[in-house]
């Protein structure tokens, strides 16, 4: 059985005064959200424990944005899976484009992360996807496939979500096609040895667009960046029809 998340990025965004403002405007619109539908989170690091006490007995989940593959060390600015375990994280974003882009992140530190997160019982979500080079290249196959290939290795796929987040998509507006995000998504399907693994599309998310999307066959939610800072506009994807 395939679940239905919807997860806001808040990346680098949001004070913790702000997040708990955000919350207020937030979870008044969620009574008419299907019990079927987890909604997660995934926020700063300083926002993880006054938003953990604001969410206990709740529905949203709380998501960190990276974890550390070592669980104690002389790792200055990165952050352990006891560590956001403690203050009752339940999900983790690994390996999302900025992470490889900027911070030099590797598969082979991805499959680290992503192995590493499951031991202290985390829920990774996985992001992969393609530059707009790539793509144009015809390369967006190959690549998605070496990213599974290799990020995957050794990982429980009982305990996952993949997020496919087309590079050139996010943040710029131009949002992949639904049908062509549904494909791509179905062929990563095809790569797993656990076909009900939940497979979000990332990318340009909007309340214009989230209908359309979610009724793809292939797509089991959303990972949602810009559009997950504004209650209104989030609960409306997350109210998707």
């Amino acid at each position: 059985m395939r679940n239905v998340i919807i997860a806001g990025n808040w990346k680098m965004y949001k004070t913790q005064a702000e997040a708990l403002e955000f919350l207020q405007g937030f979870m008044t619109q969620l009574d008419v959200t299907p019990d079927d539908r987890e909604i997660v989170l995934c926020v700063p690091f300083t926002t993880l424990v006054s938003l953990s006490q604001n969410l206990h007995g709740s529905r949203i989940r709380l998501g960190a944005q990276n974890v550390h593959w070592e669980t104690a060390g002389a790792y200055t600015g990165e952050i352990a899976a006891p560590m956001l375990t403690e203050i009752g994280v339940r999900y983790v974003i690994v390996g999302h484009s900025e992470r490889r882009q900027y911070f030099g992140e590797t598969d082979e530190t991805v499959n680290l992360r992503l192995k590493t997160a499951q031991q202290a019982s985390l829920t990774p979500i996985l992001c992969v996807g393609e530059t707009k080079q790539q793509r144009d290249a015809n390369e967006t196959e190959s690549l998605i496939f070496s990213q599974l290939k290799k990020g995957l290795v050794g990982v429980d796929q009982t305990n996952l979500v993949i997020a496919y987040e087309p590079i050139w998509a996010i943040g710029t507006g131009d949002t992949c096609e639904a049908t062509e995000a549904n494909r791509v998504i179905g062929l990563i399907r095809e790569q797993l040895t656990n076909p009900n693994v939940s497979i979000q599309y990332g990318g340009s998310v909007k309340p214009e667009n989230v209908d359309e999307i979610m009724a793809q066959p292939e797509i089991d939610g959303a990972l949602v960046g810009g559009a997950s800072l504004q209650p209104g506009s989030f609960a409306r994807i997350v109210n998707f029809q």
